[in-house]
């Protein structure tokens, strides 16, 4: 239950997944804490179906967790464009990698003798996660297999309080976050947690990291993990979490 930076951008696949994987255990939620249930996560796939693999199964699943998908699927723009569909505004890609193996031949500056060389290559191609994009075929979003009980305890009066805010929220996944740079909250299906008094002492927390954002509070959200200032952040959220409701507006 945090609120979470932009991904990073212009750098090369394997420091760009070597850095998510570090800032992902600075900054990774204690799963004894979380007041929700997981949901099952499958193998990363293709849009044919055919399941990644090497280092693309371990990436898209970390990435699938930090941003709440629940779909396994992962497609190029121009597959969704292909197949009827639309990436929704405003959401950005991640990467996909593959190697390449190939030999070619080099002269010794000295001797002039010709030798083939073996070299390999890392690259990357930009993907979006099916929850990410409109219109797919019904097969890109497979049907959850945790029974969808709701929760006891929902109060008509907190749900008008929450339904009143202006707040760019989704459910989906099983993460609970808010985006800065999206200015957006993400919480899991009210299904997934054990009561409603958890789902809205949570959706409290996320809000309250929402009210610093440059167009309300203006609090400074660029914080890294572990600093004074993330850890100043996170006691206005846990305050804003135990407040009455009322000290949100």
């Amino acid at each position: 239950m945090a609120y979470r930076k932009g991904q990073s951008g212009g750098l090369s696949p394997a420091t760009r997944i070597t850095q998510e994987i570090i800032a992902r255990l600075e900054a990774g939620t204690k799963p004894w804490i979380k007041p929700w249930r997981g949901v099952p996560i499958s193998r990363p796939l293709r849009a044919c179906g055919i399941p990644y693999r090497g280092m693309n199964v371990f990436w898209l699943w970390m990435v699938a967790d930090m941003c709440g998908y629940a779909s396994p699927f992962w497609i190029t723009y121009n597959q969704a464009k292909s197949l009827g569909a639309q990436v929704r505004k405003g959401e950005k890609s991640t990467i996909a990698i593959f190697y390449k193996s190939y030999t070619k031949e080099v002269e010794a500056t000295d001797t002039g003798e010709k030798t083939d060389e073996a070299r390999r290559v890392l690259k990357a191609y930009p993907v979006f996660n099916a929850d990410q994009v409109e219109g797919l075929p019904e097969r890109f979003h497979p049907a959850p297999t945790l029974e969808l009980v709701e929760p006891e305890g929902r109060e008509a009066e907190l749900d008008v309080f929450f339904a009143a805010i202006p707040v760019n929220l989704r459910h989906q996944g099983c993460e609970a976050y808010y985006e800065p740079t999206a200015d957006r909250v993400t919480m899991p299906p009210t299904s997934l947690f054990s009561g409603f008094d958890h789902y809205y002492a949570t959706l409290a927390h996320e809000l309250s990291h929402w009210t610093g954002h440059a167009s309300r509070l203006g609090r400074d959200l660029k914080n890294r993990f572990g600093t004074s200032a993330y850890a100043a952040e996170e006691l206005v959220a846990l305050s804003g979490q135990s407040a009455p409701p009322a000290t949100l507006q």
